[in-house]
C-alpha cells in the first residue's frame, strides 16, 4: 500500500487536509496597463489575467496564519469505499483529530508520525493506544489534506483558472480550477517560495507518488478556503476527497492525549512478546522435568 493509502486509512485506520478569495481578494482592482503589441490600457484583462495566481497567494498566506480550522470530509478511496470524517486540521506542523460519531464509535489523533487511537476497553488503565508511523526513525511525508496543503499545490501554478463566483453552503465564493500532472506538482517557482522553505520542501517530497490530481477550490470572501473537491492519482488508483473548512484560527488546536492515559504501541508489542517468550521457556521446562522424570514429554511421548 502506497504512503497516500496508508495515510487516508490511518486517519481512521490511522491523511493532503485540505489544499480563492472572493473575485478581487487582496484589494485586487482592474488597474491599467499597456499591452505589449501597442501599449494601450487593458485593465480589465491584466486583472483577469493576475487574479487566479494572486489570489491563491493571498489566501495561502491568510490561511497558513490561521494553523487550525474545523473540516468535515468525505474520503473515497480506490475501491468505491468512502469514510465521513469530521473533527479539526491543524498545519505547520500538520495535525489531525478526528472526532467520534456514533455509539461506541472512537476517535483519532495525528500528529506528525505519531497516530493515538481510543480504545473502547482500556489497557493495563490507559484508553490511548499511540502507534509511531515513520520508517526506520525518518520521518515519514504524507499530504494532509488540510486548506493549506491544498493551497500550496495551486501556488506559482499556470493551469489555475476561475471558474466564476458561486454560492456555496450559502457563502459566496470564487471557484478556482485546476488539473496538474506529477511534472506541474514537482514545479517550482518564486511563487512557491511565500512557503517556508522546510514546509516546501516537505511537501515537494509527499507529492513524489502522485501522477496527477485535479482541484476545485472555493474561496470566500474573506480570503479562507471554505470548499475543496480533489481527485488524487497514485499508483494504487484514485481517491476523491471532499472536503467544507470553518472556523479558521478560532478551532482549538489539536493535541495529544494526556501521557498517563496513553500506552504505546511498541512497548506493548514488546511485552507481549517477552510474556510469550517466558511463556516458551516455561514450557519448555515443563517438558523436560517430565521427560527427566520419566512420565513422557508435554506431548506425551
Amino acid at each position: 500500500m502506497g504512503e497516500n493509502q496508508m495515510h487516508k486509512h490511518a486517519l481512521t485506520r490511522a491523511g493532503v487536509a485540505a489544499a480563492g478569495a472572493a473575485l478581487l481578494v487582496g484589494g485586487l482592482t482592474a488597474c491599467g496597463g499597456g499591452d505589449k503589441a501597442g501599449g494601450k490600457a487593458d485593465g480589465k484583462a491584466t486583472a483577469e489575467a493576475q487574479q487566479p495566481a494572486d489570489a491563491v497567494k493571498a489566501s495561502y498566506l491568510k490561511t497558513a496564519a490561521a494553523k487550525f480550522a474545523k473540516y468535515d470530509m468525505t474520503v473515497t478511496t480506490a475501491d468505491g469505499k468512502s469514510e465521513q470524517l469530521t473533527g479539526t486540521k491543524g498545519w505547520y506542523p500538520a495535525s489531525t483529530g478526528i472526532d467520534a460519531k456514533g455509539a461506541g464509535a472512537g476517535s483519532q489523533i495525528m500528529l506528525g508520525d505519531d497516530i493515538y487511537t481510543h480504545m473502547d476497553k482500556p489497557l493495563e488503565g490507559k484508553s490511548w493506544m499511540k502507534m509511531n508511523l515513520n520508517k526506520d526513525g525518518k520521518p515519514r511525508h504524507r499530504f494532509n489534506d488540510d486548506p493549506a496543503d491544498y493551497l500550496a499545490l495551486l501556488l506559482g501554478q499556470q493551469k489555475v483558472t476561475l471558474v466564476g463566483t458561486e454560492q456555496t453552503d450559502g457563502v459566496e465564493a470564487g471557484h478556482y480550477k485546476s488539473s496538474l500532472t506529477n511534472a506541474d506538482l514537482l514545479a517550482a517557482d518564486d511563487s512557491t517560495k511565500v512557503m517556508e522553505e522546510a514546509n516546501r520542501q516537505y511537501l515537494h517530497e509527499a507529492l513524489k507518488e502522485y501522477t496527477g490530481i485535479d482541484v476545485d477550490l472555493w474561496i470566500g470572501k474573506d480570503g479562507y478556503p471554505v470548499r475543496v473537491e480533489t481527485v488524487q492519482v497514485t499508483k494504487d488508483g484514485t481517491t476523491k476527497v471532499s472536503a467544507k473548512f470553518s472556523d479558521y484560527g478560532t478551532a482549538a488546536p489539536v493535541a495529544a492525549p494526556p501521557a498517563d492515559q496513553v500506552a504505546d504501541f511498541d512497548a506493548v508489542m514488546k511485552g507481549i512478546g517477552d510474556t510469550l517468550k517466558d511463556a516458551d521457556a516455561d514450557l519448555k521446562e515443563a517438558d523436560k522435568t517430565l521427560r527427566d522424570a520419566g512420565l513422557g514429554g508435554l506431548d506425551g511421548s
